[in-house]
């Protein structure tokens, strides 16, 4: 019996929290930035904590505690596998670093070795520069492959471009990488497809999936080589990151990282490599409890079902984009068409005539809601996007002035949503949004644009040592005091 997602949905720590507001009062935040991080899911807090009471290190199974240890690590990669339907007999699972940053990094060392007279990547034109830049570090050459359409309004990665690609480039491509959907727009690449081609071309391909994990199914039979997503953006911060990759591939290279844990022997003269999964690609000592955290979180997710998830975030995606659509004032960018260009719960958009970091600050300042501004991490996919209306713009580039005002309108502002996310929240984000068009200038005239470059409320400010002070808590901690709860903490200015 699947879990009901309601039963969830306000089961977050610091979905309550409370922050001032410049127009006076507090309100209670509207989170809606999970494409960069999402909150915590109490439920797996609870269960980490828990762990704790036993903790140990692992790689030994002669005292309760390791053996907890041992069996909780074996128990997350297990649930990594299930989540995106990984049989564990053709594929691996090991975790790194912080996020899939760490992930794709390996795997673009490792898989450069693998086959060095394949000298050609193909990477398209969408991704986060965690999916971009280490293959331009590790590969001989990188290629990047465009999407459909015409920008703004860009949708997939573009089919007839990648086979021709694949085909001019044919014996020499090691791999593709592509992401599963775009940090920036939530656009959805077919996966199926994209494989079809790349297998074709005996090449591999590489997933980032830290968009489309949280968000929709992923099934690695769909022709998967190897997928990456962040522990960090599925309901649990400070898991690690998450590589789901093909086991004759990965038995048939040296572990990035040596160090214990990964042998079965070692001697002053050599050291035996162990064949055994994940603890050959997992040198050291694991990141235990956010390993407990990441196995409760992906947990939780199968017994509500991805499906359901992705058909709750659906029922809200269309009327945003309906409802932003019918404002004339307001430019969402990439195809937003659904049918044609299927989309996660992501939507970068831009208010005329206020730059995005302003947009950014006012939504927080005035209306409580979280949302992220600029590029997002992915420079190359919003620039191409924001060439039309900047070749279009009255700015003189040969002024300072107008260089300044260029770089301040070189973004946009990302509103994303996650298993909290309500239709409340979304019209607090379209009532703010209306608030700004009806007072442009107004808005403008209460902000100043700082010497970072951060526009500052004119008369209001909440000092962060207010919202949070690590050293402050840490004595009330010391001295025995309780926190206050987080999911119920308000702050003052």
């Amino acid at each position: 019996m699947s879990l009901p997602l309601s039963l969830i949905r306000d089961r977050f720590i610091g979905l309550d929290t409370e922050y001032p507001l410049a127009s006076g009062g507090v309100a209670r935040r509207r989170y809606l930035d999970s494409a960069a991080s999402s909150l915590m899911l109490r439920p797996a807090w609870e269960t980490a904590e828990a762990f704790l009471k036993h903790y140990a290190n692992t790689h030994s199974l002669l005292h309760h505690g390791a053996r907890v240890a041992t069996h909780a690590c074996i128990w997350a990669h297990e649930r990594a596998l299930a989540l995106v339907g990984a049989d564990p007999a053709t594929y691996a699972c090991a975790f790194a670093g912080s996020g899939s940053t760490g992930c794709f990094n390996r795997i673009a060392r490792s898989l450069a070795a693998l086959r060095p007279e394949r000298d050609v990547v193909l990477v398209s034109g969408m991704e986060h520069h965690s999916n971009d830049l280490p293959h331009r570090k590790h590969a001989g050459q990188v290629e990047h492959i465009p999407m459909t359409g015409v920008a703004p309004a860009f949708g997939a990665l573009d089919l007839k471009v990648l086979a021709a690609r694949l085909e001019s480039n044919r014996g020499r491509v090691n791999y593709v990488a592509i992401t599963g959907a775009s940090n920036v727009t939530g656009i959805i690449n077919p996966l199926k497809a994209i494989a079809e081609l790349v297998h074709a071309h005996d090449a591999w391909l590489v997933v980032d999936g830290s968009q489309l994990v949280m968000h929709a199914p992923v099934h690695m039979s769909d022709g998967i080589d190897f997928f990456a997503f962040s522990g960090h953006k599925v309901y649990a911060p400070g898991s690690p990151g998450v590589i789901v990759g093909r086991r004759d591939l990965l038995i048939g290279l040296e572990p990035d990282e040596v160090g214990g844990g990964m042998v079965d022997d070692v001697s002053l003269e050599d050291y035996i490599v162990s064949e055994s999964f994940p603890g050959r690609e997992e040198a050291g000592t694991p990141n235990i409890v956010g390993a407990v955290l990441l196995g409760a979180a992906l947990e939780t997710l199968m017994q509500i079902g991805m499906d359901k998830v992705h058909e709750a975030e659906q029922a809200m995606l269309a009327p945003l984009l309906r409802e932003l659509a019918s404002r004339p004032r307001v430019r969402v960018y990439g195809d937003t068409d659904l049918a044609r260009s299927p989309r996660t719960g992501t939507v970068a958009f831009n208010l005329e005539g206020l730059d995005h970091g302003l947009v950014a600050a006012a939504l927080n300042d005035y209306f409580g809601v979280a949302v992220r501004n600029a590029c997002f991490c992915a420079h190359p996919y919003v620039r191409e996007m924001l060439k039309p209306e900047l070749w279009d713009s009255t700015l003189d580039v040969e002024l300072e002035s107008g260089i300044a005002e260029l770089e301040m309108h070189q973004g946009m502002v990302r509103a994303s949503f996650g298993l909290y996310t309500t239709w409340d929240d979304v019209q607090a984000l379209l009532a703010g949004i209306d608030r700004l068009c009806a007072d442009a200038q107004g808005f403008r005239d209460r902000y100043e644009r700082g010497s970072d470059g951060v526009p500052r409320h004119r008369g209001f400010s909440a000092p962060v040592e207010t919202l949070f002070d690590p050293g402050r808590e840490l004595a009330r901690a010391i001295a025995g005091g309780r926190p206050e709860s987080p999911a119920r903490l308000k702050v003052g200015i």
